[in-house]
């Protein structure tokens, strides 16, 4: 098992992990390679709108958020705001970091809950360009540039 936790969505908000009362030892930039960031996971809680996602892409990555928990078991307390196992599978990657690959859980959605026409909130998409910090200029930029739509604001 693993100790680390890989937020791509909207988990790269430390306060929304914070206000999920998750116990985190450590947060680093990591990346995922191989796999694309795509908004086509269904809204289970408003349909006709999408969350994040990340689909194979042999020659992309993904940039996020690597969560150290403090125990192989804290993981289990994240699948019930991810849906898991219903909306997402649970599975384990390796994370490129600035000290090497290291293993992590990343949420996977499932194939009942893609939707490839779908956009996300603006409230949502706000949620991943707070982990600002932990991503290269060029990945955050092309967050500021994804089609949202125009639901207003929620959470």
């Amino acid at each position: 098992m693993s100790c680390y936790y890989f937020a791509y969505g909207s988990n790269m908000n430390q306060a929304r992990m914070k206000a999920r009362q998750m116990d985190v030892c450590d947060v680093l930039a990591g990346t995922l390679p191989g796999c694309a960031l795509a908004f086509n996971k269904l809204a289970a809680d408003a349909p006709g709108r999408s969350y994040a996602n990340v689909v194979y892409a042999p020659e992309s990555q993904v940039e996020g958020v690597l969560y150290q928990l403090r125990s192989a078991n804290e993981i289990t307390r994240m699948d019930p705001f991810e849906g898991a196992p219903r909306y997402y599978s649970r599975e384990v990657f390796l994370i490129n970091t600035a000290s090497g690959a290291t293993p992590a859980w990343v949420y996977i959605a499932n194939k009942a809950m893609i939707h490839n026409q779908l956009k996300p909130a603006p409230w949502y998409l706000d949620h991943l360009l707070a982990g600002r910090e932990f991503l290269s200029e060029a990945y955050y930029q092309a967050l500021t540039q994804v089609p949202c739509n125009d639901e207003s604001p929620q959470e």
